[in-house]
């Protein structure tokens, strides 16, 4: 265990990482006057261990001039007097000496951070296996094993962009972190209270509270409400303090109004990218931080974990967290250990002597299928070998995976078996009730899908006041590739949702409408109680700017356009913030703005697609096809194999009327995304004006196949087939195009013509 003494005393030994004395914070020593319980709990936990300083307690990994090959690389550990070494391939490909700066996390895996110029700690890509120390199993390995082409310049080679501490992770394993980036050098001074993640990482600033805690002694009144205790100090129980009437002290008692502390801990436990620098204590997420939502390659369609994110997007699913559960129910705050052994936890309570039963689990009592965990929270490993727990806690469905291709926990533990083993088991104990229940999984997939019915029931689970917030913004999101004025009415009721993740969702579905729509419905928004909302409303509007507006709501628009920027300039060493502020730009009419931005996200990474095909649209808006297309091959030289790059590129051949060029970028682009209908849209359009009506349609019908709700594409599916004199089929996409599209007066008129006939 760590000697928590070590990381108290808090030297600076690097530039690119110090700490220094920050107002209002004292360290967890001065806390531990007082706590000293739950200063001995945190001793040793992963929070405390969460980044140190090299030494020969902290130093895990075998640095006894140990050998390691990866990738084609064969990289040395070893010692010398002044510290831990690795010799590895470096940003130019060759092998070279770093020296260890810091240790990053502890078990199942220890990381090492090196330091770079410019105040950069970068990330190794080595790791070593902190397990099983009795049985000698602990080894280096690549934190991408399988992984192509993991060269230098690779984005997840250890020493890019994407693998630098000071954005990726230093915000949740150190206290009061400053990352003190400074854009103009692209360059780091970060600062951080303490090295580790202590006490005031989640609590707050404890200097007043102890003021507080002193004058106590000798006056009571001290801790009264209007002298500000609460506000002093984040108590993330959603705690009411108060003096007890018989000894005087300050007590607290705890209520379940709220989610404090589960956003507290979302802070860092979730998915999410940050939008306020300060961090504000006991305020909701959404005040400092964008959740993302279901989406696709994060999550399965039916909210099961997919990549990594950090639990808080599946516990939002989850009946414990509708019910008023929290963290501290299930771990320690402090130790971050269980609050008990195995099903002990559940057992807190959901009785044992129903839920051990084995006619409840009906598995060997003992075994994995018996716990609770095996079942409801099945576990994915992440960076090669830390098990993550879904926490959706959700009942297993091996019929979602026959409908919809998502994992179940049967089949996870018995991968032998087929899915329709599993439904067998489950319908011979339980009946076919569970499986026979809608889940809203099955609509996300269809939304994914395309499928004809998809707008209708991405509607119903919208309109479901009984389904997880979280859901149903997804699936508002999801209803944006269904555009029509018929959801208008549905999505304005959930700008007044009481969740704001649906209420930024119904602001981003506005962004398809006109002007006078977005006014009158997004305005009241721009004073909405969060920022995520805020500013989600401000970028909707942004358009707005370019017309009259009367001059007060000019200025408030003003003002919360400027907010955005410094949301985006929070993360101001990622291209995606440049790029999202040179949209905001181009959305109020400011192009050379815009064009300064798309050039700052090129200038810190040069690999960045988006900023290339932006650009190029751009210089088009300037009437520049010249410079559009040699940005558009300049994007194409660093990667050739982008299909918007491609689709760019083909869409400004059509205009120059240089057709052929044109369908050799737009085939490009659709055979490198095959799933975009719009592309295969485009594409299609294309080989009709050329004469080429039979290619066309071969097109858009696989097209059809593929995401037959596209409205697009049935339209374009009719009148090809109607103008080809093959009435038949026009009639067979009409119907489709009737079915998906009942009120739709842009496509009445077309289905009318041909199927209301005598």
């Amino acid at each position: 265990m760590l000697i928590c003494g070590l990381i108290l005393v808090g030297i600076a030994v690097a530039a690119s990482g110090a700490r220094i004395d920050v107002p209002g914070y004292v360290g967890n020593q001065a806390c531990g006057g007082c706590h000293q319980s739950e200063l001995n709990a945190w001793r040793g936990s992963h929070h405390d261990l969460a980044m140190t300083e090299p030494t020969e307690q902290t130093m895990l990994g075998d640095f006894d001039n140990a050998e390691f090959t990866a990738h084609g690389v064969d990289s040395t550990f070893f010692r010398r007097d002044d510290g831990w070494y690795v010799r590895t391939d470096g940003p130019d490909g060759t092998r070279q000496e770093y020296r260890i700066a810091y240790t990053f996390g502890w078990y199942p895996l220890q990381q090492y951070l090196i330091e770079f110029p410019g105040g950069k700690l970068q990330s190794l890509g080595l790791a070593w296996d902190s397990r099983a120390r009795e049985d000698g199993g602990q080894h280096w390995f690549h934190l991408y094993p399988d992984e192509a082409d993991m060269q230098a310049g690779h984005p997840l080679h250890w020493t890019s962009r994407d693998q630098t501490w000071n954005y990726q992770c230093a915000e949740c394993h150190s206290t009061k972190l400053d990352k003190g980036y400074d854009l103009a050098t692209d360059t780091y001074a970060t600062t951080w209270a303490e090295i580790d993640v202590a006490c005031e990482a989640c609590h707050g600033p404890g200097a007043r509270h102890i003021e507080q805690a002193k004058a106590a002694v000798d006056d009571a009144d001290a801790w009264s409400a209007d002298k500000g205790l609460v506000l002093s100090l984040s108590d993330h129980d959603g705690g009411i303090w108060s003096l007890d009437a018989d000894s005087g002290l300050p007590r607290r008692s705890v209520t379940r109004t709220n989610h404090t502390q589960t956003e507290a801990c979302a802070r860092c436990h979730s998915r999410r990218g940050q939008i306020l620098a300060d961090y504000e204590h006991g305020k909701p997420l959404g005040n400092s931080h964008q959740l993302a939502l279901l989406t696709q390659g994060l999550y399965q369609p039916d909210g099961q974990i997919q990549d990594e994110v950090y639990v808080h997007g599946s516990f939002l699913q989850s009946r414990m967290y509708d019910a008023g559960v929290t963290c501290s129910d299930c771990h320690d705050p402090h130790s971050l250990k269980l609050k008990a052994d195995g099903d002990g936890v559940c057992a807190q309570c959901h009785p044992a002597a129903r839920y051990a039963a084995e006619t409840h689990h009906q598995h060997q009592p003992g075994s994995q299928g018996a716990s609770c965990v095996g079942c409801h929270m099945p576990q994915s490993l992440y960076m090669v070998n830390d098990a993550r727990a879904d926490h959706s806690m959700r009942i297993p469905r091996p019929d979602l995976s026959v409908k919809i291709g998502t994992d179940n926990a049967c089949n996870q533990c018995h991968p032998d078996r087929s899915v329709q083993w599993a439904m067998d088991n489950l319908t011979a104990w339980y009946g076919d009730t569970r499986t026979r229940q809608p889940h809203y999984g099955e609509v996300l997939y269809a939304g994914r899908q395309g499928t004809l019915d998809a707008a209708m029931r991405l509607a119903r689970l919208i309109a479901d006041p009984e389904q997880p917030g979280i859901v149903r913004a997804s699936a508002l999101d999801l209803l944006r590739g269904y555009a029509d004025p018929e959801h208008l009415a549905l999505v304005t009721q959930q700008l007044a949702d009481a969740n704001p993740l649906v209420r930024q969702a119904a602001l981003r579905w506005l962004q398809l409408t006109d002007p006078a729509t977005r006014y009158q419905q997004a305005m009241p928004l721009l004073d909405d109680p969060l920022r995520t909302v805020r500013l989600e409303a401000a970028y909707t509007l942004a358009p707005l700017m370019r017309l009259d507006l009367p001059d007060a709501d000019r200025q408030r628009l003003g003002k919360a356009l400027e907010a955005y920027r410094d949301a985006q300039l929070v993360t101001a060493e990622r291209p995606e913030s440049h790029l999202n502020m040179g949209i905001l730009a181009m959305q109020q009419g400011k192009l050379p703005l815009a064009r300064k931005d798309y050039l700052t996200a090129l200038r810190l990474d040069p690999g960045f697609v988006p900023a290339y095909a932006n650009l190029a649209d751009l210089y088009r808006a300037f009437g520049a096809d010249m410079e559009a297309e040699q940005t558009l091959m300049d994007g194409l030289k660093v990667a050739p194999d982008n299909a918007d790059l491609h689709h760019a590129l083909g869409l400004l051949h059509v205009r120059a009327k240089r057709l052929d060029e044109a369908i050799a970028e737009l085939s490009q682009a659709m055979r490198l995304a095959p799933d975009n209908s719009r592309y295969a849209y485009v594409y299609a359009l294309a080989l009709n004006e050329t004469g080429k009506v039979e290619a066309a349609l071969e097109v858009l019908a696989d097209s059809y196949k593929r995401r037959p709700a596209d409205r697009d594409t049935l339209i374009a599916l009719v009148t090809m087939n109607r103008d080809a004199g093959k009435l038949t089929d026009a009639q067979s996409y009409a119907r489709a195009l009737r079915i998906r599209y009942p009120k739709d007066p842009n496509t009445a008129a077309l289905t009318r013509a041909l199927l209301d006939v005598d």
